[in-house]
């Protein structure tokens, strides 16, 4: 039983792997890909409901939202993944200083995490994303603002564990050095739960990024980029509902598609997930 548990989390870790690398390659040839122009206005065919020619139909300046939807996708996973690589390496930096260096350094950096979980993120992210003047840039730097303290949590926990372990007495006794330790014998046992962590945020942090372009804190027009698109959209929903539709797929395929594979990735690298059953 256990055999065939595992056999098929690694059958669908490979297949929703190969799923997102699929959505991230048509992210990164989408201006390759696309039947049209992302940017080219024709008033002709503005509005025109999804046809054989433009299969998720057009929006108010006769663009192609099909391959609007493409362009968008390149803006919006590609900002979510450099967001969360972002504050995955920042939290996990500060997490295994603090939990390594313990004393001054982890109460002053704690204190600051505390600082920024006291508020709620989203709420804080549009606070920082309005000062910075918006702009997906901006809307990743408040976001990462905000974000990194849950790494940092993960990775202090994880560190406190392993610091106490017999092995990295051993490697005092050794003569390594702080930062060999750190390399050699605490980051590799603290990666998974951080792996799984990022990965499964990554869905997390595309809705919010989508959320502040909804509210024109994010990509700026003509610019393509899905939560932009469906504000677009939103007054037009009723008489023109696949102008809301069509990008909001976008972000429902991507993110379940992440989720997914995060969800594989924990019972893969959870020994007592792959030992049940």
């Amino acid at each position: 039983m256990k055999g065939i548990r595992n056999n098929r989390i690694k059958a669908k870790l490979i297949l929703f792997s190969v799923l997102v690398l699929l959505l991230l390659l048509a992210a990164a040839f989408a201006g390759q890909i696309s039947p049209y122009n992302p940017n080219q206005q024709n008033y002709e065919i503005a509005l025109d409901p999804p046809s054989a020619s433009h299969p998720f139909g057009t929006d108010r300046y006769g663009r192609d939202m099909l391959s609007r939807v493409l362009a968008g996708g390149r803006t919006s996973i590609f900002s979510a993944l450099a967001l969360t690589a972002v504050i995955t390496v920042t939290g996990t930096a500060v997490g295994v200083i603090c939990g390594y260096c313990g004393k001054v350094i982890d109460a002053v950096l704690m204190r600051i995490a505390d600082i920024c979980l006291a508020f709620p993120g989203l709420v804080s992210a549009l606070a920082i994303a309005a000062v910075l003047n918006g702009g997906t840039v901006n809307a990743v730097i408040a976001l990462a603002v905000v974000s990194w303290p849950k790494y940092a949590r993960i990775a202090r926990s994880r560190t406190l564990a392993v610091k106490s372990s017999d092995y990295i007495a051993a490697a005092y006794l050794a003569g390594d050095k702080p930062m060999q330790i750190i390399f050699r014998h605490i980051l590799p046992n603290i990666a998974g739960q951080v792996l799984v962590t990022a990965v499964l945020d990554i869905g997390t942090m595309m809705m919010e990024i989508a959320a502040l372009s909804f509210l024109g804190l994010g990509a700026k027009p003509p610019a393509a980029e899905w939560g932009s698109m469906i504000s677009e959209g939103r007054s037009m929903f009723q008489l023109y509902p696949w102008l809301v539709l069509a990008p909001g797929l976008g972000i429902f395929v991507s993110v379940m598609l992440f989720n997914l594979l995060g969800d594989t990735v924990r019972d893969y690298m959870d020994p007592h997930s792959r030992q049940r059953g």
